[in-house]
C-alpha cells in the first residue's frame, strides 16, 4: 500500500497552523523552555510544508516505479516526475478538480489512483478516450475499428520462451511495447502469457489504459476503466534509476519517458 504523502503533508500543515494560532492567542513561544522551542520549530515549518504541498499538488510530483508492467518504457526502480498541471489543478487529499488545464491524450503515460484500491497509485498508458471503441483480437489492438500500427524491432525465441518488441503508435506517440509467452514444445506454437480478447466502450469522463508490457500488466483489460476523478497527472521524465539497499544511483536513463530513437 502506498503512503498518501498528500494527506500527511496536509495534516502536518494543518497542525502547524493550529499551533501558530494557539501561540498567537496564548503567547506560548514567549514562555521559553521546551514548549517555547517546540512552538518556534513548528512555526518555522509552516512555510516549508506549504511550499512543498503546493509544488507537489499543483506542479510536479516524484514517483518510483514498483513493477515491470510498463517495461520496456519504464524499469523497476526508475524515479520519475509527474506533471500535476497537465490534466487540471486538483485539491490535495480529495483530488477534486478545481481548474481545467487539459485532458489525457491517447498515448500519454498517466498516473492515477487504482480504482479497486484508491490508496495505491498506478501508472499505465492511455489507450482509449471517452467514447472510444476498444477491441483486442489475437493480441492486436483496435481503436474505433482501426488496427493500431506497430512495427517489430526485436524478437527472441529459444524454443521454450518467446518475446517480441514493437514500436507502437498511439495518436502521435511512438513507444515501445513487449509481448511474450511460452512456446508449445510439441507444436511450436507461441502462447501469450495474457491473451485477453474483448470489446469495450469507454464511457464519458473515463479512460481505458494498458501497460506497455502487454502480457504482464494488471490494467483496464482486467478491472475496467479509470474515472477522471482518479487521474493524478502525466508522467513525463525519468530523473534517476536507483536499485534499493547497496547500489548507487544511476543517471544513464535520465530524460523524456518516450525516447524511441534512443533505445
Amino acid at each position: 500500500m502506498d503512503i498518501d504523502i498528500g494527506f500527511w503533508l496536509s495534516l502536518a500543515l494543518l497542525v502547524t497552523v493550529v499551533v501558530w494560532c494557539v501561540d498567537r492567542a496564548f503567547k506560548l513561544k514567549q514562555k521559553g523552555g521546551a514548549v517555547g522551542s517546540a512552538v518556534e520549530t513548528s512555526n518555522s515549518l509552516i512555510s516549508v510544508f506549504f511550499i512543498v504541498l503546493v509544488i507537489r499538488s499543483f506542479v510536479v510530483e516524484p514517483f518510483t516505479i514498483p513493477s515491470g508492467s510498463m517495461l520496456p518504457t519504464l524499469q523497476v526502480n526508475d524515479f520519475i516526475l509527474v506533471n500535476k498541471f497537465a490534466y487540471g489543478l486538483r485539491l490535495p487529499v480529495t483530488n477534486t478538480k478545481i481548474i481545467e488545464t487539459g485532458t489525457p491524450e491517447r498515448g500519454d503515460v498517466m498516473v492515477f489512483k487504482f480504482p479497486e484500491n484508491r490508496n495505491q497509485n498506478f501508472i499505465k498508458r492511455v489507450v482509449g478516450l471517452p467514447g472510444d471503441e476498444i477491441k483486442l483480437r489475437d493480441n492486436r489492438l483496435f481503436v474505433n475499428g482501426e488496427l493500431v500500427s506497430r512495427n517489430m524491432v526485436r524478437e527472441v525465441d529459444n524454443g521454450r520462451y518467446w518475446q517480441s518488441e514493437f514500436i507502437e503508435t498511439l495518436g502521435e506517440v511512438d513507444h515501445f511495447i513487449w509481448q511474450e509467452g511460452k512456446v508449445n514444445p510439441f507444436t511450436g506454437k507461441k502462447v501469450s502469457n495474457m491473451n485477453i480478447e474483448g470489446e469495450w466502450t469507454v464511457p464519458e469522463n473515463a479512460f481505458f489504459v494498458m501497460g506497455d508490457n502487454r502480457d504482464n500488466s494488471n490494467d483496464s483489460r482486467v478491472w475496467g476503466i479509470v474515472p477522471d476523478e482518479l487521474v493524478m497527472g502525466e508522467a513525463f521524465l525519468i530523473w534517476m534509476h536507483w536499485k534499493p539497499v547497496f547500489s548507487l544511483p544511476s543517471f544513464s536513463r535520465n530524460g523524456a519517458i518516450d525516447k524511441v530513437e534512443a533505445n
